[in-house]
């Protein structure tokens, strides 16, 4: 190792988004604000299908896992930025950096899986209705939701294990506002050749495959509402899929758009507004599109919202 050009790294600056007080001011509050609003509609769905017995059911099973997931998934960045712009301090420890690394990839991958796995479910729902509580039993339930957390924490070790054997230059300045591996990456002082050979494979396996199941069964599902007569029907077997549509179309098109923006630009504002949009603004309207698109969810959420008040009214 080369003195003065390499260094066992113990902190990493994130440079963040802007150094002016006033601008840090204002994105304090408005990703606080995001991350409030993200938290407390996921962890409200969550108690909606604990508390309804009418909720216990596979893709409202599915569905907490998810909220759990998205909490997790910006709980892992958002605090420490927010920690960092009050403080006024850039600075992540390099054990942070690490388990920042290993719990995004964790969370991101789950929701993706479990975004593959609800669409597995509404394809049996519709595809096979009469068979759809033999095939969507609680054990095959439990064992996907079991699969789908085991497959993500053995593919966030690999990509984080493989971090450790590198150097890092002098310069540790991350422009993110989190320990993004490709940023981290480049600062390292030697070969990435096996880290990117990891990412590839981690990303076909844990991305390209699960997005192709959606696919596959969305192209199933269309096929098979397409060949009912009724349009009232139609209406309603598109209905019980319509919301789970739209969080993968918005999850798959912000995860797509950061990818594209990290590839395509050098611009380092560019892609922090699309990881903004990605690991920050998707978590926060999942709930949203759960609930407005979903009648059983608004009822569920009617009920505990007004029990919840009084609660707290009677406790304070």
């Amino acid at each position: 190792m080369k003195s003065g050009n390499q260094t066992h790294a113990s902190e990493f600056l994130l440079l963040g988004f802007s150094e002016k007080s006033e601008i840090q001011f204002m994105l304090f509050g408005l990703f606080l604000s995001i991350y409030l609003v993200s938290f407390t509609g996921n962890l409200l769905i969550i108690l909606a299908i604990c508390s309804d017995s009418h909720l216990h059911t596979p893709m409202y099973f599915f569905l907490a896992n998810l909220s759990f997931a998205d909490i997790c998934f910006t709980s892992t960045t958002v605090p420490k930025m927010l920690v960092n712009i009050q403080t006024q301090s850039k600075t992540i420890k390099y054990e942070g950096c690490l388990s920042q690394i290993f719990f995004f990839f964790v969370f991101g991958c789950l929701d993706n899986l479990l975004l593959t796995v609800m669409a597995y479910d509404r394809f049996v729902a519709i595809c096979h209705p009469l068979h759809y509580s033999l095939i969507m039993n609680p054990q095959l339930c439990g064992l996907l939701a079991l699969g789908s957390w085991c497959i993500s924490v053995m593919g966030s070790l690999l990509e984080t294990l493989t971090l450790l054997r590198l150097p890092f230059c002098t310069n540790m300045e991350i422009s993110h506002f989190f320990c993004d591996l490709p940023e981290v990456l480049k600062l390292a002082c030697s070969d990435t050749l096996i880290n990117n050979i990891v990412v590839y494979l981690v990303t076909i396996v844990l991305g390209v495959f699960p997005l192709s199941g959606i696919f596959f069964s969305y192209s199933q599902i269309f096929s098979s509402i397409l060949r009912i007569s009724s349009t009232a029907d139609k209406y309603k077997a598109f209905s019980t899929c319509g919301s789970h549509l739209s969080v993968v179309c918005l999850f798959y098109g912000t995860s797509l758009g950061d990818y594209l923006s990290s590839a395509a630009t050098t611009s380092s504002r560019t892609s922090l507004v699309a990881s903004v949009m990605y690991a920050i603004v998707t978590p926060m309207l999942n709930p949203f599109i759960y609930s407005l698109r979903n009648g059983d969810m608004k009822e569920a959420l009617g009920r505990l919202v007004p029990l919840s008040i009084r609660t707290i009214t009677g406790l304070s």
